[in-house]
Formats: C-alpha cells, structure tokens, sequence
C-alpha cells in the first residue's frame, strides 16, 4: 500500500523526495548546493541530521522524517510529503 502524501512513509525514501520542495528551500538560494551537499553526506552516513551551513542549527533529513512520522506541517526543509 503506497503511502499518502502526508502520512508516514513506507519503505525507503523515494529518490524524487530528496530534493526539498521549492516553496521550503529555493533552488536559486545562494548556498543552496553547500546546504545539499550536507543534507547527501548526512544521507549516506545514514544521520538523521546535518548542521545547518546557513543558521548553524541543527536541520532534519528528509529521510528521518519519512521514516519517523508523519508531516507536521510546520514547513520543514526537507519534508518530502509535500505533494509533487
């Protein structure tokens, strides 16, 4: 059974959800690359987090949140179940 776009996501995180949405994270950001690159290597170090390059914070993974719960609709970077 496929997952609903806001519910917790079954099975690995599709490829297409890694990307944020753009109304949480513009692609023409300026250190939008440095902040994916961060996200990728906190991906394949398997982290549920990364530092953040622009705040210093802490940001979830997208796939964290699809593997842990459901959207909470608060506008999280990374949130993959943003309708696409």
């Amino acid at each position: 059974m496929a997952a609903s776009n806001f519910t917790r996501g079954e099975g690995p995180l599709p490829s297409d959800r890694r990307t944020p949405h753009p109304r949480y994270f513009n692609p023409q950001h300026p250190r939008y690359a440095q902040v994916m690159a961060c996200h990728d290597a906190a991906l394949a170090a398997g982290h549920s987090q990364y530092l953040d390059p622009i705040t210093g914070g802490h940001v979830e993974t997208a796939e964290s949140i699809w593997k842990g719960r459901d959207c909470c609709n608060l506008g999280c970077r990374h949130c993959p179940y943003l309708p696409r």
